[in-house]
């Protein structure tokens, strides 16, 4: 089944799910199962500030895979249909795979994805797709080595990361994507690299913008490569025409290279945001559902969990979340600064 034929089934299948006060459907659950990561990427966790004493949550406070498990259903009970596994680094959690089965299994779920630094999927990647894992995405901010390794806080691993795109494609966890971030003077001279490498592979490069995530990567509107400048200079070099969205909420504007070689995404939360059609939930953890990517605060569900909530009652506790929902922080960012300054939730604990 490919993604045109997904979206159908999620549009015919698809319960009415529960909108929030802007009219957005819940519809994408993104969990994160793991707040490690074997990388410091200075825009997610910076060596100086998650060193080797920085206390990570113990294996009891993060949520079990049966509590997931059990808090997906409920998800999708109020719409949801796309679920994709996070992290900081989600193949870092033993046994991955298990929860894999025991998601795709759920009546209802049509796709079921996973974002991961690649270093680990290699070794994974037949596993995953043996256990039900629909297509995976990689987060790939250059090809340079020396760029990589200073992006990555160290880890000299590009090498594993291209083996890991290759043996996902291999598995067929298609479409395979790539995200790069990229940053005025740091890689944005090597994106035209990254297209190249990546035509006619079958895997799609998607441009993001450097974004104000969390409040520890020093992030300025200077650094910025808004996503038209990436749009032209690739263009000009490889014709590209407009695709249009598959569905509503769908975050990158897609282009496919006119020779025939694939596609190419821009990911424009900074100049020009999509909140008025984001259709995502996050769920930490340690189980806190939050409602936007730069969250300020979250509902707890790891307590009422253990605390012996009936599926009726976390099922009711995210309906009323999200019929609450008022989020639109991109939107917001373009008014003066002192306007809006929130301490948002960090990356690494909610996902990209």
């Amino acid at each position: 089944m490919d993604n045109d034929d997904k979206d159908r089934l999620v549009a015919i299948s698809a319960p009415k799910a529960a909108t929030d006060t802007r009219g957005r459907p819940l519809a994408d659950l993104r969990i994160s199962v793991m707040d490690r990561c074997n990388f410091r990427c200075p825009y997610c966790m910076p060596r100086e500030t998650f060193g080797e004493d920085y206390r990570f949550l113990a294996a009891g406070e993060r949520l079990s895979f049966d509590e997931i498990v059990r808090l997906s259903r409920q998800f999708v009970a109020e719409g949801v249909r796309k679920i994709r596994l996070t992290g900081g680094e989600p193949l870092l959690r033993s046994d991955i795979a298990d929860l894999v089965a025991e998601l795709s299994a759920i009546e209802g779920v049509v796709d079921l994805a996973l974002t991961t630094n690649g270093v680990l999927l290699a070794q994974q990647a037949a596993l995953l797709a043996s256990h039900g894992l629909s297509r995976v995405t990689v987060s790939l901010d250059t090809l340079d080595p020396a760029t990589f390794k200073r992006l990555s806080g160290g880890f000299d691993g590009l090498a594993r990361v291209l083996d890991g795109i290759q043996a996902a494609l291999e598995a067929g966890l298609a479409p395979v994507k790539v995200n790069a971030v990229i940053q005025r003077g740091v890689n944005d001279g090597q994106a035209l690299e990254l297209a190249r490498h990546f035509r006619g592979t079958g895997v799609t490069v998607r441009f993001i913008e450097y974004m104000d995530v969390g409040n520890r990567n020093d992030w300025k509107p200077e650094l910025v490569v808004p996503s038209v400048e990436l749009r032209d200079a690739i263009a000009a070099r490889w014709p590209l025409s407009p695709v249009p969205a598959a569905q509503r909420g769908e975050v990158a504007l897609r282009y496919a290279y006119d020779d025939g070689a694939g596609e190419v995404g821009f990911i424009s939360s900074v100049s020009q945001p999509f909140c008025g059609d984001c259709t995502r939930a996050r769920l930490s953890s340690d189980g806190v559902f939050y409602t936007c990517l730069f969250a300020t605060q979250g509902t707890d569900f790891r307590g009422p969990l253990r605390a012996g909530a009936s599926d009726e009652d976390l099922r009711r506790m995210i309906h009323n979340v999200w019929r609450g929902r008022q989020d639109r922080y991109s939107e917001l960012r373009q008014l003066p600064a002192a306007a809006v300054k929130p301490r948002k939730i960090e990356m690494y604990y909610i996902g990209g």
